[in-house]
């Protein structure tokens, strides 16, 4: 018989909300944490969360509070949905409230401001005693509460607990692959907003398809020669982590960094498209700290530095995108059989 587990999802929006409600289906008992006490009473009167998934009918057996000590009291796995602004904080807040067995996993597709902190690494960093991992792929919350057969990635460096975490989330609907690779997994979470916004921009702009083809493959390459310098693996992008995500978060309307590039495309001024959004977009925090990083590690990264170009420095849509396609360097395929050397060493350079 399966082990019944004991879990926190610490983050009320909509991913937080519908991973909490997968685990509560496949019949464990969870704990949804948020900060609202009007939508945290909502959710256990009405079994939805109105604000972020209207008419997403949440299982009797999560339940949702405003207590952290509560929350994650008892339970041996806590998953982390909250922004990555605040991510350091609350894993702080929760280090003494849990046990060293608990297990922490990140949901957060985004990079701590002021550094080049992943969510992996704050874990790492603040309960060095607790094993962790992170989720992540082509996972739009709205289609996984709408019964979409989706696929996702657990990441960590134990096979055994690559294990429970799949047993814990898989269902017909939701399917659940592991990799070893938790840095490559994390950044192609991380690093295919900056492209989602990218993207938008061309969508508002009418480009035609052999330019979205052309660019959605060299942020693909962009992408894979940055992780790599930290220590990825390179066919780690090549998965639902990389390519997957990238290519659902660079076409779909419902992902928020798409929404950004393509209101600022039709001529919206960045302030006010973020001012009006429910939820955080985390391509644009992503964005500057990814220019400031490859800069200092002397990465190629053409396309990053062309949108920054545009959101941070008022350049011309226009002159932007042919100033990065001219510049590209000429080789189509980034890693080659026999060119890739993993370095354990890569991810502390410098």
């Amino acid at each position: 018989m399966p082990r019944s587990h004991r879990v926190a999802v610490l983050g009320g929006g909509s991913f937080g909300t519908v991973i909490a409600n997968l685990i509560a289906v496949n019949g464990h008992r969870v704990a949804l944490w948020g900060r609202n006490a009007e939508r945290v009473d909502l959710i256990n009167t009405l079994r939805e969360n109105r604000e972020y998934l209207p008419g997403y009918r949440l299982d009797d057996g999560l339940r949702a509070t405003t207590s952290l000590a509560d929350a994650v009291s008892d339970t041996d796995i806590v998953f982390v949905a909250v922004p990555s602004a605040s991510f350091r904080q609350i894993v702080r807040d929760v280090a003494p409230l849990v046990a060293p067995q608990t297990c922490l996993v990140s949901l957060t597709k985004g990079i701590e401001p002021g550094g080049f902190r992943l969510m992996s690494e704050i874990l790492r960093e603040e309960l060095p005693a607790n094993p962790r991992a992170v989720l992540s792929g082509p996972n739009l919350a709205s289609e996984i509460a709408a019964g979409q057969v989706t696929g996702s990635v657990v990441a960590s460096d134990s096979d055994a607990l690559n294990r429970s975490l799949h047993d814990l989330l898989h269902s017909e609907r939701f399917l659940v692959y592991a990799s070893r690779d938790l840095f490559g997994v994390e950044l192609g979470g991380a690093l295919k907003n900056v492209y989602a916004i990218l993207a938008g921009l061309c969508a508002a702009l009418s480009f035609g398809e052999n330019t979205v083809g052309m660019l959605l493959t060299r942020a693909l390459a962009e992408m894979s020669r940055f992780a790599v310098r930290l220590g990825a693996n390179p066919l780690t992008f090549l998965g639902l982590a990389g390519v997957g995500d990238l290519f659902v978060t660079c076409s779909s309307p419902l992902s928020r960094n798409y929404r950004i590039g393509f209101a600022v495309g039709k001529g919206e001024p960045l302030d006010a498209v973020l001012d009006a959004m429910d939820q955080v977009a985390e391509g644009i925090n992503t964005l500057a700290l990814l220019k400031a990083e490859a800069d200092r590690r002397g990465v190629h990264m053409p396309l990053v530095n062309g949108l920054y170009g545009i959101l941070y420095e008022q350049r011309p849509v226009t002159e932007i995108f042919s100033d990065m396609m001219s510049r590209e360097q000429a080789h189509d395929v980034e890693f080659a059989v026999g060119d890739f050397h993993p370095t354990h060493s890569a991810r502390r350079e410098g």
